[in-house]
């Protein structure tokens, strides 16, 4: 009888001991499904983070930078969503709309596919006229401010260490940044014929100028309409040599470019 009564209190135990750990699954499963529904929720709706894997933008983000990106800047349009390209609706159009202001770095859908991710700086607004002369930009017919500073360090064409020409660039609204020519100003795509901003599109370029595939390029680039914007790029939160892996953490300490994290873009 005392046997008995033991086992009955042994299963009981171990029922008990079941339906606690079940809770404890249960719980964390339902904790775990609602971290990735607000991980969910703010990347569809608030930041998304992207890398930088070209040299288009030196000197302003350089390659191995890790930015977030606002989706809320300029409203939302099917492109804001992930996984855009495979979604069945084409609603066109953005909600909460707000147009992109001169001199912002933003993400867009190359027009030319509307999936592939660009990023760029907005240089002309819908109904500007932009042109490039012997490396000067002009915006509606008049010289943008440049002030010669300080030559960069960057990669040459081939791969080698190189200085570029460095100027800061004043666009009209007053916004200030760096540029660089790396081949002068007499690179492929400093002098071109004037490009004339349809309304609803922009023009975006690249701040190294002569290593930017941009709307300079119209036919493979050219003006981006507003709704293929994804946001604007905001700040570096992580940043690593070229060539190192992120996730090579031994590399971190001697190759992570520590004075630019969480560094604000302009």
């Amino acid at each position: 009888m005392e046997r008995a009564r033991v086992d009955h209190q042994t299963k009981r135990d171990l029922k008990v001991a079941e339906t606690g750990t079940w809770a404890s699954i249960k719980e964390t499963l339902k904790v775990g499904g609602q971290a990735l529904l607000i991980a969910l929720v703010v990347r569809t709706l608030l930041f998304q983070p992207f890398n930088i894997p070209s040299g288009s933008l030196v000197p302003t983000l350089l390659i191995g930078d890790y930015l977030f990106v606002s989706k809320y800047s300029y409203g939302y349009s099917k492109y804001s969503l992930p996984l855009s390209e495979y979604l069945p609706f084409t609603a066109d159009g953005r909600i909460w709309a707000a147009e992109p202001k001169r001199g912002d770095i933003a993400v867009f859908k190359l027009p030319k596919d509307n999936s592939t991710d660009y990023i760029k700086r907005v240089i002309g607004l819908p109904g500007d006229k932009v042109q490039m002369k012997a490396g000067l930009l002009y915006i509606n017919d008049v010289p943008v401010k440049r002030e010669k500073i300080a030559p960069f360090e960057t990669t040459g064409p081939y791969g080698e260490q190189a200085k570029a020409e460095q100027y800061l660039e004043t666009l009209p609204n007053g916004v200030t940044h760096r540029v660089i020519e790396r081949d002068g100003d007499n690179g492929y795509w400093d002098n071109t014929e004037p490009y004339t901003v349809p309304q609803g599109r922009f023009f975006m370029m690249g701040d190294n100028r002569d290593n930017s595939t941009d709307s300079r390029d119209l036919a493979n680039v050219g003006f981006v309409p507003f709704e293929n914007f994804v946001g604007r790029a905001e700040m570096i939160f992580f940043s690593i040599d070229e060539g190192t892996p992120a996730w090579q953490i031994w590399n971190w300490p001697a190759k992570v470019r520590w004075n630019r994290l969480f560094t604000a873009i302009h």
